[in-house]
């Protein structure tokens, strides 16, 4: 009868074991099993997984890289390529002209140019994009190795340490403190004071507190306190987690899976989208009426429609994806050159796009090196207990050890070596309980017991909120209450300080009479002194204000720092710190009256994580492009709220995940040199969109003008098309043009309205030298080398060299003129003087000049309809180019004065 129960309890076991092996049943396993249980059904012995034991549930369980995270493979990112609006029409195209050049036409009229063009242009577009996204997913994944998140394990055989966060396997041991992220599905084990903030997963914007207490396998899990899911983030406290679920088997993995959902378009990409839309636009409206005005004066639809297809390829920008590929990834490994990680593309442009940059104070504007400088007690004397007291604090605390407790730690480190303070005290410390920091008491407290069995609360925080939970004062080896008069004297010498620049902190105790104590004995305490710290300004940030202020970008310090240190160091660096707002006047003001008043003050001092974020929310309703740097738990909600996110790479977890840019450096001359290159990628994106639309415009008009009045086509498809494809090739140099100083000294918006005003201002130049061109050809040059005008003509032969004679004079006209606007639009002042153009371009550009000029005079020249031209049509075109040049300048001064700027 035993063996059977026994049997049956075995049974019982494996069933609930191998229900555990889905994702959401491990889950609920581990809702209601113990902790010895757990560790036995993941082999996890009491100092973690051995090497074989963590392969083992790799093998088993999976690896935690979440599906998005992997990389499209080759086939996948080279369709990609393809898909574009502007492929879409090419191919359209190619297949209307696969029925007017081969199916419809006569047997030995067949051409399968137009089409072995187009598949060209579709196949050099696709091609190119294909190699740029490769390349720059390829800088991604080099330049992302540099940024490691890890999480604190512990494994069999070699204790606690650091690994990073993909190598974690179901049964890992993890320990959590204020600022990590949740490296995978947890059960936790132990903890203290440990509060997550879980709004990505939930949408609840209170922190949520953890335990290791079991519960009901009825509960859902997102609703249960002993479980913590990847995705959320550490806030305050401390503990200790197994591993249940890792990558694609997480609750957050889970999701995205089933959602599938796509992110919101940013700013940059509806930029482009509204763009391409335009041109699109533009191009069905001006395709029927060439179409039209061809077959109706020329009586040859077919020919009509062969020409309007050629006209609607031309109008195709084609490259534009590609161009804007190799503009983000030039620029994110030209970043990467200056300290800077580009983890999302398009951040590259929102840093140029950016007119203000929130940033926080420490290691921005100062030094990130905090020393203390004073320890005193309540009469400001210099006190070594005092230091003692901080010391403990600072050392025995399990969450993030900010500057301040660093700079303790050494600062008691150098008494030790002095002999200043015994070691043997200090080491004669044991801590039996915490109460860790958080942003709303701004203090945080340890309890400790000494050799003798005594123990103390210690606590250390800012002033205001340590005179809030104190009742007593050490004074001259006295407990005094703490009167109105004392803490006025406490505030003054605070005040004081402040204003030396020095940040304060205030530091009590009170005998503990328990070894658990909540922030609720944070209570009637004693104040015995303070700390009084000094964070030195940077010497690179004056000059890097200085340049982000001439870039137009305004810098706003918002900070949980005490309003009169900040003030201080920002006059120090040359930034104008008078316009102040608190974190109380936040308090009073609806969106609207903040958003006023945010726009004008410059420091934002004791801010909560809450208000940074509400700061960025109503700067971005205004209708700014808004950065925020910070490296904290504080930062994290404002980084996310921001048109881009800037960190560090020793920032904490959910800084460096919120982050689309991590510096390398943590210094503003470093964002103010990805300010410059996020401009400089805008510039040379804008430049092909804006040029080739203009030129495209300028074409269209003078195919018009000549489709109305000659009576022949003023350029066969096959020669539009070719002219195109050249012309494209050229501009697959613009990514790595130098550009204008003068361009960068504003930020870079999208507004397609400023392309359309563009483009009607400098299309119509083009079009009067190509009418010029027409009427000098048509009336002179042609009829001179053929003895007549056209209508004089009855010779077909030589009615068909006046054409191919017409037809290669524009042709060459075409070319010079389109590769020449390119170096007369691309910067503010005149070409080659001042503002080179790259030898990249000039290369591209001499290159389809050289090619497109030699075409008359070669087979494939004559194969497409064109002839060799005669000297005089050299002579007269140089007086066009000239003439043409001369107007572009003269109007791009006005366009310049009128708009501001010419791109």
């Amino acid at each position: 009868m035993a063996k059977n129960l026994k049997r049956r309890e075995l049974v019982r076991l494996s069933d609930s074991v191998l229900r555990a092996e889905s994702a959401k049943e491990r889950l609920r396993y581990a809702l209601t099993h113990t902790e010895a249980e757990l560790r036995a059904f993941y082999g996890t012995g009491k100092e973690g997984l051995s090497d074989a034991a963590a392969a083992a549930n790799r093998e088993r369980f999976g690896s935690n890289v979440l599906p998005s995270a992997k990389r499209k493979g080759v086939l996948r990112r080279l369709a990609g390529a393809f898909v574009n609006p502007f492929t879409a029409i090419l191919f359209a195209l190619a297949l209307v002209s696969v029925f007017t050049d081969i199916v419809f036409a006569a047997a030995g009229e067949r051409n399968y140019v137009t089409v072995a063009v187009i598949a060209v242009m579709v196949a050099v577009s696709g091609i190119l994009r294909f190699v740029q996204e490769t390349r720059s997913g390829n800088a991604a994944e080099k330049l992302s190795s540099l940024i490691t998140t890890t999480a604190c394990v512990c494994r069999a055989g070699v204790g606690r340490g650091e690994i990073p966060v993909s190598e974690l396997v179901a049964g890992d041991i993890v320990y959590l403190s204020a600022g990590d992220m949740i490296p995978a599905d947890l059960r936790i084990l132990a903890a203290k004071d440990l509060f997550v903030a879980q709004s990505a997963l939930t949408g609840e914007s209170a922190p949520v507190e953890k335990t290791a207490e079991r519960v009901s396998g009825e509960t859902a899990p997102l609703a249960a306190a002993c479980l913590a899911f990847l995705g959320t983030n550490v806030v305050s406290g401390s503990g200790t987690g197994i591993v249940v679920a890792v990558g694609a088997d997480t609750f957050l993995g889970q999701t995205a899976k089933a959602l599938n959902v796509r992110p919101e378009k940013t700013a940059f990409e509806k930029g482009v989208t509204s763009v391409s839309h335009l041109l699109i636009r533009f191009m069905l409206v001006m395709v029927p009426l060439v179409l039209l005005l061809n077959g109706f004066t020329k009586g040859d639809w077919l020919s009509a429609a062969l020409f309007a297809v050629s006209v609607a390829v031309g109008l195709t920008p084609e490259m534009l994806p590609m161009i804007v590929t190799a503009c983000l990834a030039k620029g994110a490994v030209a970043l990467s050159r200056r300290n800077v990680i580009v983890k999302d593309l398009n951040a590259i442009q929102n840093l140029g796009a950016m007119d203000i940059l929130c940033t926080d104070k420490t290691g921005t504007l100062t030094q990130d090196k905090v020393v203390l400088e004073y320890h005193l007690n309540v009469a400001g004397e210099p006190d070594a207990r005092v230091l003692r007291h901080a010391f403990l604090n600072s050392n025995y605390q399990t969450g993030l050890k900010n500057l301040m407790d660093i700079a303790v730690i050494e600062r008691t480190d150098e008494l030790v070596k002095t002999g200043e303070i015994d070691a043997a005290v200090l080491s004669s410390y044991r801590k039996t309980d915490e109460i860790p920091f958080d942003f709303e008491r701004r203090r945080m407290s340890v309890v400790v017991e000494d050799a003798g069995g005594k123990k103390q609360l210690i606590t250390k925080g800012a002033v205001e909120e340590m005179l809030a939970v104190c009742t007593h004062a050490e004074l001259h080896g006295s407990v005094l209450p703490l009167s109105e008069a004392l803490k006025k004297q406490v505030r003054d010498r605070s005040d004081s300080l402040n204003r030396s620049g020095m940040r304060v902190l205030c530091v009590a105790q009170k005998n503990a009479p328990l070894e658990e104590c909540s922030a609720a004995d944070e209570a009637e305490m004693v104040l015995i002194g303070y700390l009084a710290f000094l964070d030195p300004p940077k010497a690179s940030a004056a000059e890097a204000l200085k340049r982000l202020k001439e870039s137009g970008v305004a810098v706003k310090v918002l900070t949980g720092d005490n309003e009169k240190v900040t003030a201080c160091v920002c006059g120090k660096v040359g930034l104008d710190g008078g316009s102040i707002l608190l974190g109380a006047d936040l308090e009073e003001m609806n969106d609207e009256t903040l958003a006023e008043a945010a726009e004008r003050a410059t420091v934002f001092a004791k801010l909560s994580p809450t208000q940074k974020e509400r700061v960025v929310r109503v700067l971005r309703a205004k209708g700014h492009t808004v950065g925020f740097m910070g490296d904290g738990i504080n930062d994290a909600p404002a980084m996310r709220a921001a048109d881009v996110g800037i960190s560090v790479d020793t920032a904490v977890d959910i800084a460096k995940e919120s982050a689309g840019v991590i510096l390398l450096k943590k210094d503003l001359t470093v964002v103010a040199d990805g300010v410059a290159e996020g401009r400089k990628t805008y510039v040379n994106m804008i430049k092909y969109i804006k040029i080739t639309a203009s030129s495209n415009f300028g074409n269209m008009l003078s195919v018009l003008a000549a489709s109305a009045f000659l009576p022949f086509l003023p350029m066969l498809s096959v020669q539009l098309i070719l002219l195109n494809l050249v012309y494209d090739i050229s501009c697959t140099a613009m990514p790595w043009d130098s550009v204008d100083k003068k361009l960068l000294a504003k930020p870079a918006v999208w507004d397609a309205r400023s392309i359309t005003k563009f483009m009607l201002c400098f299309g119509p130049i083009s079009s009067l030298f190509d009418i010029a061109t027409y009427l000098m050809l048509y009336f002179w040059i042609c009829p001179s080398v053929c003895g007549a005008p056209f209508h004089a003509i009855a010779d077909p032969s030589v009615q068909n060299r006046f054409v191919a004679l017409f037809q290669a004079g524009w042709f060459v006209e075409s070319a010079v003129t389109q590769m020449l606007v390119v170096h007369m639009l691309r910067g503010e002042r005149l070409p080659f003087c001042g503002d080179r153009p790259s030898a990249l371009l000039i290369a591209f550009s001499v290159g389809g000049i050289a090619a497109l000029a030699a075409m008359p005079y070669t087979p494939i020249g004559a194969a497409i309809g064109l002839c060799p031209l005669p000297l005089l049509y050299y002579a007269a075109l140089f007086a066009v180019l000239a003439g043409y040049m001369l107007l572009t300048t003269f109007i791009k001064r006005l366009y310049r004065k009128r708009n501001g700027s010419l791109l």
